[in-house]
């Protein structure tokens, strides 16, 4: 168990969701806006930032896991944003109005810097059934000074 919980440790943790405006994520359990859903991967559901490092570290998920991909709740994110292994979070921004009961976490934006390009992810406006977005990276800047 040990070996498999130092494998967890050194992957990255990286955070994914779709805001508008505001930052809302969802209302009433749903998204409200209708855009291409999450890669089809393997998911789990965890009700919290542990419970999602605990099920990577497991056999046979530890040995098969390269990249652990937090999509959600809020409080999740939270936890998550907080956490050393965090260092990608990768956001699209839906330009437009929702109404919204849930919200994406407020993060440090000198810690976490946009990336005004990254590979692999466009970097102008998209837009599909009318809505339109933008992706957008932050990435972890590590300071060396002390």
């Amino acid at each position: 168990m040990e070996e498999s919980r130092d494998k967890v440790q050194t992957k990255p943790v990286r955070l994914i969701a779709a805001t508008c405006n505001d930052m809302g994520i969802g209302k009433d359990g749903k998204m409200p806006w209708n855009l291409p859903a999450v890669p089809d991967h393997a998911h789990f559901l965890c009700d919290d930032f542990d419970s999602a490092v605990r099920i990577a570290s497991e056999p046979p998920l530890a040995d098969m896991i390269e990249t652990i991909w937090i999509v959600g709740g809020t409080q999740v994110y939270k936890e998550a944003l907080g956490h050393p292994w965090c260092d990608l979070v990768y956001l699209t921004n839906i330009m437009a109005e929702f109404d919204c009961d849930v919200f994406f976490p407020e993060f440090d934006r000198g810690l976490f810097k946009l990336q005004e390009r990254f590979p692999h992810v466009p970097s102008d406006i998209q837009e599909e059934n009318g809505i339109q977005y933008k992706f957008q990276v932050f990435k972890k800047e590590i300071s060396d000074a002390i």
